[in-house]
């Protein structure tokens, strides 16, 4: 077992990592990094909890001084890590070395954004951390125009939220449909319909390119010329995995950093673990993968070397408008969709040559059937 274990990351990959740790080893030593205050809070809360008006103090689950006392941790907050030293094995950080025998990156990911011009560009908001959401939450005023940049999981949460809000949406997407990653045909049209019928308004198949600033609001123009106006942008457009200090330091990364199936990167003693991650080519942003993770990783950190295994994972989306259950297939899986209307409802499952359920997703009624299809869904890893 190693004697000291960082952990760069106090999100729910590494926080959850040392939960795990410590229920097999209560007394290794364990430095926890963070660019924050080291605070726990659940990250999917930021995309739903402006209905319920919860600022982002309210969305903390842990203070940072609690989470030390409960898991014995030295929290390092508020750090900046400038590099890894892997023949040193310590990181280089503002607030000076920090020695390590075992490293494990839980760094996350950088939302992506558009290539925008415009003198409003700049003033377009990404909401990935409690920061982020602080910073939303100051400037969104009652009853604010929003436009929300990306129709995807993220940007149909938050659109669905701010308009229980009573705040007037308006998704701009270059695809034809929502969760256009996620549902079948069919299926999206229902979920937009749902939406639609809430009061959120869709621009498919448009682009944003320019966001100028128009007063005390903004003027979105889109590529082929047409215009909205706005109080707020917010982008949804995804994320990137934050590779850059792995990369620097010669670790192997591809989409994300590249790990094995206990989570050991290319060098001895580092492992990576949730967004900033890549599993034999999966990169899961969601909290299903990183508990089942931090599982496994909490054992070989304990000395008891584990492989990782992903059961079916069935994502649900936080649409109260349209109550959703998704489970893509893999990705080029061979197969073909079939799309069923119920009462209340769209059940979509994709199914392999064979007959084999390799994927689903459950709308509106149908999502009550997430327990029963998922026992018939293969594990994703």
């Amino acid at each position: 077992m190693s004697n000291h274990i960082v952990i760069l990351g106090s999100g729910q990959a590494g926080t959850s990592t040392v939960r795990e740790l410590r229920k097999l080893a209560p007394e290794v030593a364990v430095t926890l990094i963070s660019s924050d205050d080291c605070s726990f809070y659940a990250k999917p809360t930021l995309s739903n909890a402006i209905a319920a008006g919860k600022n982002a103090a309210q969305l903390v689950v842990t203070p940072a001084e609690k989470l030390a006392e409960q898991l014995k941790l030295t929290l390092m907050p508020h750090t900046h890590v400038e590099s890894i030293d892997i023949s040193g094995k310590q990181l280089i950080t503002d607030q000076g070395p920090v020695p390590y025998d075992t490293l494990v990156l839980a760094n996350g990911a950088h939302p992506i954004r558009l290539p925008l011009t415009g003198s409003g560009a700049d003033d377009v908001i990404s909401v990935n951390h409690l920061s982020h959401y602080a910073a939303f939450r100051e400037r969104l005023k009652p009853g604010m125009r929003v436009a929300i940049l990306g129709a995807g999981l993220i940007g149909c949460e938050f659109a669905n939220d701010l308009r229980a809000a009573d705040h007037a949406v308006t998704v701009f997407d270059l695809a034809q449909q929502p969760l256009g990653r996620l549902l079948p045909p069919k299926a999206g049209a229902f979920f937009a319909a749902k939406l639609s019928a809430a009061g959120v308004k869709f621009e498919f198949g448009t682009s944003i390119v320019n966001v100028d600033k128009d007063g005390s609001a903004y003027l979105l123009s889109t590529a082929d010329g047409r215009q909205f106006e706005a109080d707020l942008v917010l982008s949804a457009i995804g994320l990137k995995p934050a590779v850059e200090l792995a990369a620097a330091a010669g670790l192997k990364v591809n989409r994300g950093i590249v790990v094995d199936r206990q989570l050991q990167t290319s060098a001895p003693n580092i492992y990576a673990i949730g967004d900033c991650a890549e599993v034999e080519g999966l990169v899961l942003p969601f909290i299903l993968p990183i508990m089942n993770a931090a599982r496994a990783l909490g054992k070989t950190l304990a000395g008891t070397p584990t492989d990782l295994a992903y059961p079916a994972m069935p994502v649900v989306v936080k649409t109260p408008a349209c109550p959703t259950v998704v489970s893509p297939p893999a990705m080029g899986a061979a197969g073909a969709w079939v799309e069923e209307e119920i009462e209340g409802g769209i059940r979509a499952l994709f199914k392999a040559p064979d007959g084999k359920l390799l994927g689903c997703a459950l709308l509106g009624e149908a999502s009550k059937e997430r327990q029963a299809v998922a026992t018939q869904l293969p594990p994703v890893l």
